[in-house]
């Protein structure tokens, strides 16, 4: 168990925009930030920071919280483990306690999946640390690529015996469940029953995610057996998806985004060399044909990728295909190669890092400027190739969603190839249109096979009415929120007898704190809010003030069930969203600059009685018959009443109060 004091220290410590800042690149939009969305494929940024309520909000998903949730979110971390990684980021000291049976076994299964993949990294660090094998062959091939002892640590380097079953015999003398370890492909059953290490005999390159979990292992065997792969990646599972996996990203995600380039690279060595070099702001695809979610994966930090091919010429024609997919993104693209014999890894262990980052600043260039370069080699003096070549050019320049960009690149093609920019603008407006048509066929496909789904939901083309009762809740929740604790001047009407001991209504100005004045206000009309989510947090949060002097969001947060944090917070964000809805058409009034608490407080209130009352008008109305009898009589006597009473609401609010349709 993690101690009350441990937790508050690290809801106090931890800064969201800090937090959200190592996994998205955030920029100052007024007194937040905005970014986008790391939890849907967006390319305008809708996702939210307030550094003032200490909360996120991601408009396209419609998810929020604070520091703590996003963490649980984004890495699907249990509560305890979210609080352990922001210990760890900010230094706070945190009692660790060993997992007991029965905790392992009360796991889930994607946690159990998580654990026995951290088990193994500690289990191949330590062989190759702690025993003469480790040492002579895994540690020996580490010392020989050159990387120190600081950088086998960082990267947690290991390696996984020659012995059959050694790790799986280790897990499961541990208590780890043989059904986890094989899911996660740590060990694979044979025909004949028994179990075998996948790893075994290889030094081993953990895997990490963003937040520096372990999600899969890359093995590569040291012998010469031609029978067997160099390099082994650990299979699909639930935990890892090589597709949407970048080798090095736990490690450079900080750098890449304050230096807003990363460096992308093939293999695992070409990210531990440069590190170690001193330039990390270094990824790789791990060997993989980079894929868009990986790109995706870079967009979040920064909006620049400068690929590192080696000097290859076979291997770079094979990778130059993933430049259109950066493109596609709306990335931009640099390229950078090495001589002839080199990669990043070689060139990085030989050169001193100022000579390097001179390098890689002088040799990188333009992905249009590569792309001829490296062509223009094939098609010589051969006008169908040069052909070719401008075509397969303009393709990659069809892919840039900028319209601006992709005319500069046009402008850049036509000076290079020695060829007009009319041409190259027709053959753009070409593909540009069978881009259009293609993606126009598949949406018509996709609404055929929605039909069914169409007919079936008779409310699709009726324009939702707007539940006026639930917006004036909501102003109420949102009131409580951000001015509860807050102390006002509140008018009271008050009935006290004059000289000839007549009662009269005298008005008195008296301090309420405004929960105090929205509680008391709807006791005195009996209301209840009627939607259930708001009535949960309405009276949590009557209580809650009750119980507490100092009412501070991040600590509220803390006490809230998953579904009120995420409500909670979807009220605190969207009144970022105000100028985008038209609350005054609607009598819902929200508080402007030059408004006060105390207005803002007694308008709301006052516009929710007034729905009330009318609302009680109407069924009245409805409830009137043709004919003329007592029933009738003080039906219709209750009506005006209660029309007076609207009266007075609007004299109140200075404004005439229309009835809703």
């Amino acid at each position: 168990m993690i101690s009350k004091a441990t937790i508050d220290t690290v809801y106090e410590t931890a800064r969201v925009e800090e937090v959200i800042g190592d996994f998205v690149q955030l920029k100052r939009a007024g007194s937040n930030y905005k970014g986008l969305s790391p939890f849907s494929d967006e390319r305008s940024p809708s996702f939210m920071v307030s550094p003032v309520k200490q909360i996120w909000k991601d408009f396209s998903s419609g998810k929020g919280g604070n520091a703590i949730a996003f963490i649980m979110e984004h890495e699907h971390f249990s509560y305890p483990e979210a609080i352990r990684y922001l210990a760890k980021k900010y230094n706070i000291e945190i009692e660790e306690t060993e997992q007991s049976q029965e905790e392992k076994e009360q796991a889930g299964e994607k946690e159990s999946m998580y654990l026995v993949s951290e088990f193994a990294s500690k289990f191949f660090q330590n062989t190759m640390n702690n025993t003469d094998e480790g040492k002579s062959i895994g540690l020996s091939y580490f010392k020989e690529r050159g990387f120190t002892n600081d950088t086998i640590k960082k990267f947690g380097l290991g390696y996984s015996p020659e012995t059959w079953d050694a790790y799986t015999k280790e897990a499961l003398g541990q208590g780890y469940k043989l059904e986890y370890i094989e899911k996660v492909g740590l060990t694979i059953l044979r025909e004949d029953g028994r179990h075998f290490d996948r790893f075994k005999g290889r030094v081993m390159f953990p895997i990490q995610s963003m937040s520096g979990r372990v999600l899969g292992f890359g093995g590569r065997i040291l012998t010469n057996d031609k029978k067997a792969a160099k390099y082994l990646n650990s299979p699909e599972s639930e935990i890892y998806h090589k597709s949407k996996v970048l080798y090095g990203i736990y490690h450079a995600k900080q750098s890449i985004a304050k230096l807003d380039n990363c460096f992308l690279c093939e293999g695992y060595t070409d990210v531990i060399q440069m590190h170690q070099a001193g330039i990390e702001n270094v990824v790789s695809s791990s060997g993989t044909a980079l894929t868009p979610d990986q790109i995706r994966l870079i967009n979040r930090l920064t909006k620049n990728i400068t690929v590192l091919f080696d000097g290859d010429a076979a291997g770079l024609r094979a990778s130059i295909r993933g430049i259109d997919l950066i493109l596609e993104e709306g990335m931009n693209v640099k390229v950078c190669t090495f001589p002839d014999g080199d990669d990043p890894d070689s060139f990085a262990k030989k050169t001193p890092l100022d000579e390097l980052l001179k390098y890689l600043d002088e040799n990188a260039m333009d992905f249009i400027q590569f792309k001829a370069s490296l062509l223009m080699k094939d098609a010589k003096n051969d006008p169908i190739k040069k052909a070719e070549l401008i075509r397969d050019m303009v393709n990659s320049i069809s892919k840039i969603p900028d319209r601006i960009k992709r005319e500069i690149y046009i402008q850049e093609c036509s000076r290079i190839m020695d060829i007009s920019e009319e041409v190259l603008f027709n053959t753009l407006a070409q593909l540009v249109q069978k881009d259009i048509q293609e993606i126009g066929k598949k949406q018509k496909q996709d609404q055929k096979n929605q039909v069914f789904e169409v007919h079936k939901n008779e409310n699709i083309s009726v324009k939702a009415k707007v539940d006026v009762l639930y917006e004036l809740e909501l102003k109420i929740i949102e009131i409580l929120l951000l001015y509860g604790n807050v102390e006002e001047d509140f008018e009271d009407i008050l009935l006290k007898a004059n000289d000839d001991g007549e009662l009269q209504e005298v008005k008195e100005m008296n301090k309420y704190k405004v929960y105090q004045r929205i509680y008391l206000s709807l006791q005195e009309d009996e209301v209840e809010l009627a939607t259930p989510i708001f009535k949960n947090i309405y009276t949590d949060l009557i209580n809650y003030f009750n119980e507490n002097e100092n009412f501070e969001i991040e600590q509220y947060l803390m006490r809230l069930s998953p579904e009120l944090s995420q409500e909670v917070t979807t009220i605190l964000m969207d009144d970022e969203k105000v100028a985008l809805h038209n609350w005054e058409a609607k009598q819902i009034y929200v508080k402007q600059k030059n408004q006060t608490i105390t207005q803002y407080v007694s308008e709301t209130i006052l516009t929710l009685r007034w729905f009330l009352v009318n609302k009680i008008i109407e069924e009245i109305k409805s409830s009137l018959s043709s004919e003329i009898d007592s029933d009738n009589s003080e039906n219709l006597a209750m009506a005006i009443d209660y029309s007076k009473l609207v009266n007075n609401f609007s004299s109140k609010l200075g404004r005439v109060m229309s009835r809703y349709s």
